[in-house]
């Protein structure tokens, strides 16, 4: 182990997972945000809101429910991810980080080829500008921890973690959590209220 590797038994509460709640606690202001533009726009809209004239109403399926349904699954395969290594078992770990990042993966397609599907763009009025500024910032945040599970199973790969040092394993585990819940927010807020 490292000697500058963070580690659980060096007492109080790892200064990288203080590090990412801060993020994270940065991002949660920021989604913030963007709902309260979201619900702003959709207050002082004159008219039906909604897609614009001519496209599709929104539906949960074929598309929408199912990466719903992935992007939670990961969230669970994640946890075992997290769970394997606090045993010290790095073999878990990797299946679990491999597991949750081609869910992740899916997840990025699945979103992709929804948009495909949605016959309106950003630029097609006030809702298309909301929907995909929410669902793309979204989008780029699971990009973003798709990245960081890239790094992991890579690390893992090389053995760089155990039973007591795994700290960027849970970092990465808070985000991905993170992501998994602002996606459950979007698709209530968008899908399924409209």
């Amino acid at each position: 182990m490292s000697a500058q590797a963070p580690t659980r038994r060096q007492g109080g509460f790892p200064i990288p997972l203080v590090g990412m709640l801060l993020f994270i606690s940065s991002e949660v202001m920021f989604f913030g945000g963007l709902f309260a533009t979201y619900f702003s726009a959709r207050a002082s809209f004159a008219g039906a809101w909604g897609p614009p004239p001519g496209a599709p109403e929104l539906e949960i399926l074929p598309v929408p429910l199912p990466i719903t349904l992935i992007l939670l699954t990961s969230s669970i395969t994640m946890h075992w991810a997290v769970r394997a290594i606090g045993r010290g078992d790095s073999g878990r770990l990797r299946l679990w980080l491999v597991v949750t990042l081609g869910l992740g993966l899916v997840f990025l397609a699945g979103q992709i080829y929804d948009y495909t599907t949605l016959g309106f763009g950003i630029s097609d009025g006030v809702y298309g500008t909301v929907f995909y500024t929410l669902t793309g910032f979204h989008g780029a945040h699971v990009f973003g921890g798709v990245v960081g599970l890239s790094i992991l199973t890579a690390r893992a790969g090389q053995g760089q973690f155990s039973a007591r040092n795994h700290v960027a394993v849970e970092a990465v585990s808070y985000y991905w959590h993170f992501v998994d819940v602002v996606w459950v927010a979007l698709f209530t807020t968008l899908y399924l209220l409209g």
